[in-house]
């Protein structure tokens, strides 16, 4: 996926929220937004978006000095998902399909992303699952349960902090045995790591990996080599969240995306109104758009 013209406007907020997050002093919340702006200025509008968001954010590690500016929001949010997550395994278990309510759940997670919403509350969340549990998704259901029920090696590629537990409801229902997960491989923004993963108990029923890359997506050529052995020897690629889909969504490979669209950009490259809950496949070999009843 390119990045638009519309995205130009949300590096500059975006970059200004985490320069506000990170630091109380003005003079580097101006220099942090003056040196975005030039940037700006000489973007390859050709790469994903997710290619100007590890350069603002490697930036602005940098400038505080701060390996993790986003530690003690990602721990917030880890433990919100926890204490919700007995009551999610409830729903689950409660549903007369289990692995497609796990589904839903998993992608209900996807509101924990401060790239798209800085102010992420348990208030938003409770609502994202409320709606999920009933709210059709876009994609072919049928397509995706033949998919990971054929598929004998699959990797997941999580997103964000706290919405990894949500993953994991899913995982459970895929057969951990047969699931790699991969989180980035280092701290960028509030994106699952290492060490989130292990905060939330998931290497405890799945093999976890990293993906040695800061980028807030999955930009391959910036991976490290066992993560993409795992990616190539996959049958099946589940990605999760927006940044997944703006790095992968038109690589030749059986990827299905899961995420919320929270974006215009996304929504209109996806073909789906904002707030859809999305499951589809790359441009490899797209699952046909249809509204699940």
């Amino acid at each position: 996926m390119k990045t638009s013209l519309d995205c130009i406007p949300c590096f500059v907020r975006q970059a200004l929220e985490a320069a506000r997050l990170v630091s109380s002093n003005v003079a580097t919340h101006e220099k942090i937004l003056r040196q975005v702006l030039r940037w700006s200025c000489d973007i390859d509008m050709n790469q994903p978006p997710p290619v100007m968001g590890q350069r603002i954010h490697r930036f602005l590690r940098e400038i505080v000095n701060i390996k993790d500016p986003y530690h003690d929001v990602k721990a917030r949010q880890n433990r919100m998902a926890m204490n919700l997550l007995p009551e999610m395994k409830s729903k689950v278990e409660a549903s007369s399909n289990p692995l497609l309510a796990a589904v839903r759940l998993a992608i209900a997670g996807n509101a924990i992303d401060l790239g798209a919403n800085s102010h992420v509350t348990e208030s938003t969340l409770l609502k994202s699952i409320r709606q999920a549990l009933t709210t059709p998704f876009i994609g072919d259901k049928n397509a995706f349960l033949k998919a990971v029920t054929e598929a004998k090696r699959i990797l997941y590629l999580a997103d964000n902090a706290g919405e990894i537990v949500f993953d994991r409801l899913l995982i459970e229902k895929l057969e951990p045995k047969r699931v790699v997960v991969a989180v980035r491989g280092a701290p960028i923004i509030n994106d699952a790591t290492i060490t989130d993963a292990h905060t939330v108990g998931l290497h405890e029923i799945v093999q976890v990996i990293d993906n040695g890359s800061d980028a807030p997506g999955t930009l391959l050529n910036d991976c490290s080599e066992d993560f993409k052995q795992h990616f190539l020897e996959a049958d099946l690629i589940l990605a999760k969240g927006q940044g997944n889909f703006e790095t992968l969504s038109n690589e030749p490979y059986p990827i299905i995306f899961l995420f919320q669209a929270k974006c215009p950009v996304i929504a209109t490259h996806a073909h789906v109104p904002i707030g859809t809950l999305v499951v589809t496949q790359s441009r490899y070999k797209r699952l046909p758009y249809g509204e699940e009843s």
